[in-house]
């Protein structure tokens, strides 16, 4: 005989699924978000390093970043990075950042950006982020994950360290190193500008005291041959170093802005990127290198193959990092700030900004 109390349940029907809401749309602004991130170093590096754990898992859509160039001023671009992210996250969005170089010669920063973040069941924008600071962040965040991994799979941790561009990107870069546990004997300096070197430099000795001795150079080699450890953090748009024979030393070479070394370069190195599709386009150093061979075959691997040991660093050769900088690291930190405004309860809400929400009328 069938338990009436199983037939109760079996037809009880479930509970109707909570209604779909639009969710409260917010803005952040920079001094938010730079509260929010400042001094959190090393928990944005795992927060980094997770997401490119989850990107590698297949728990994100990352398509091609959109460049916006412009005939009258061909200097400048504005460049869209739309992503998806699952994990915790559970965000979609899109990061808006433009780099207008000549802004410097008016006493302005070089990019500007904003971040849109999108609820992941409606599709509706709920927050709109000051995102420079977020994208540096980011930026100095991967290459501090990159430094750490690669020179722990090499074996050796470097204790020079030279700086090649001295601008936002090179600050950020070195305060995510310092606050992660790294410190240097020397630290070189170069940059086209000798203001923006003169300015580097002063920061530096700012930080650091008198047992690290931090050297201005003339010149592009001397930077490079006094480093194990070279961060390229430029806004050059074309190759600009040539000549292989000045890394006979086989440094740890953070290749954030991309486009600085010649494919020579390249081949004679051992190549780790963030992701090989997003890495072989849009006139990068690695993208020359490919056009040059007609293959891929000087990629060692992504940094996350290193992670987990699929790719090997051989100590006779540089090895060359060169991260593209995914919009899902951006969603990722984004999300966080957001989330931890939310918690403070300081969230500045735009009441009524979605107007139409009656589908008709």
């Amino acid at each position: 005989m069938t338990d009436p109390t199983t037939i109760a349940t079996a037809t009880t029907p479930s509970p109707p699924p909570p209604p779909i809401t639009v969710p409260p749309f917010a803005v952040i602004p920079g001094a938010q978000v730079q509260h929010i991130l400042q001094g959190r170093e090393r928990q944005i590096v795992e927060l980094v390093e997770d997401t490119y754990r989850l990107h590698a898992a297949g728990q994100s859509v990352n398509p091609p970043s959109y460049f916006l160039r412009f005939p009258d001023r061909p200097t400048a671009r504005i460049i869209a990075l739309p992503a998806s992210i699952g994990g915790r996250a559970q965000v979609d969005g899109i990061k808006w950042i433009s780099s207008f170089p000549d802004n410097v010669q008016a006493g302005l920063p070089r990019a500007s950006a904003v971040l849109i973040l999108n609820d992941h069941d409606t599709g509706y924008p709920f927050a709109c982020l000051e995102s420079s600071i977020i994208s540096a962040t980011r930026t100095a965040a991967m290459a501090a994950s990159a430094a750490h991994t690669l020179s722990r799979a090499r074996g050796t941790r470097p204790r020079r360290i030279g700086f090649f561009g001295t601008g936002l990107i090179a600050r950020y870069v070195h305060t995510f190193l310092t606050a992660t546990g790294w410190s240097f004997d020397e630290i070189g300096v170069h940059d086209t500008s000798a203001d923006s070197a003169a300015g580097f430099d002063s920061y530096l000795r700012s930080t650091h005291d008198a047992t690290t001795r931090v050297t201005v150079h003339d010149s592009p080699e001397q930077l490079i041959r006094s480093g194990d450890l070279v961060v390229f953090a430029t806004i050059a748009g074309r190759p600009h170093v040539a000549d292989p024979a000045w890394f006979d030393h086989n440094p740890l070479v953070l290749h954030v802005s991309l486009r600085d070394l010649a494919p020579e370069i390249i081949l004679a190195s051992t190549n780790i990127v963030d992701d090989v599709e997003h890495c072989l386009k849009a006139d990068t150093s690695p993208h020359l290198a490919e056009q040059l061979t007609g293959n891929r075959d000087f990629l060692a691997g992504t940094l996350h193959d290193v992670m987990a040991g699929r790719a090997e660093l051989p100590a006779d050769r540089p090895v060359v990092f060169s991260p593209f900088g995914l919009g899902v690291l951006d969603l990722a930190i984004g999300k966080h700030v957001y989330d931890a405004v939310t918690d403070t309860g300081q969230l500045h809400v735009i009441d009524d900004f979605f107007h139409e929400l009656r589908r008709y009328g």
